[in-house]
Parts: structure tokens; sequence; C-alpha cells
């Protein structure tokens, strides 16, 4: 067993950033983490190589994904295919996603 600490805080960017990616926790099969992203900011995230599920810990956004929208707040669960383009949009207080991805974030990414 592993209590993951801090998972899901919002945690302010530094400097002229407008969000946050923290891992907390990496095995082979899955990788658990937090992005934070301001009120008002950009997400200029791109398509990840691996399934991942996000849950709204704190804010409210727009995620637009797949063709799709989805107004979000504390407590929505959302769940995005590996390569599919998403992004977080109409942010309006601090958005904070606790981020599970399977298998782990990266792993199946091309490595040179």
């Amino acid at each position: 067993m592993r209590v993951i600490g801090g998972a899901g805080a919002f945690t302010r960017p530094g400097g002229d950033e407008q969000s946050h990616w923290a891992e907390q926790l990496r095995v082979p099969d899955l990788s658990v983490g937090t992005y934070s992203i301001v009120a008002g900011g950009t997400d200029m995230q791109t398509p990840h190589t691996e399934d991942e599920i996000y849950v709204v810990t704190a804010g409210h956004a727009t995620l637009e994904s797949g063709g799709d929208r989805a107004e979000l707040g504390p407590g929505s669960v959302v769940y995005v295919p590996a390569g599919e383009v998403h992004r977080f949009t109409g942010i309006t207080e601090d958005l904070s996603l606790l981020v599970v991805f399977a298998p782990a974030e990266e792993s199946r990414s091309v490595q040179t």
C-alpha cells in the first residue's frame, strides 16, 4: 500500500507559467499526478499515448475532447482515450485535476 500525499491539490505555477504538472506515483501499469491550471489560463497539452482519467478536485472548466464538450467541476470524472485531442478551456476558477494514466504516462512514447 502507498498513500499518495498531495495528489489532486492545486499548485500555483511559477513565473509566467499557466499550468503545473506533478507526478506523484509511477509504476509500470499506471501513473498518477496532479495537473493545475490557473483561472483564465491556457491548456497547451497535446494528445497522450496512454489512456487517462481526470478527476476534478477543484475549479471549473470546459473539456473539449473528440469533438465533444463537457462542463466540469469538483467531483467530475472523465475518461480520455489515448491519442484523442483534448484541452481544458473556459477555466473560470483555478483548476486542479487528479490524473491517472494507464499504462504509466509516456510509457508508450517512442524512445530516442
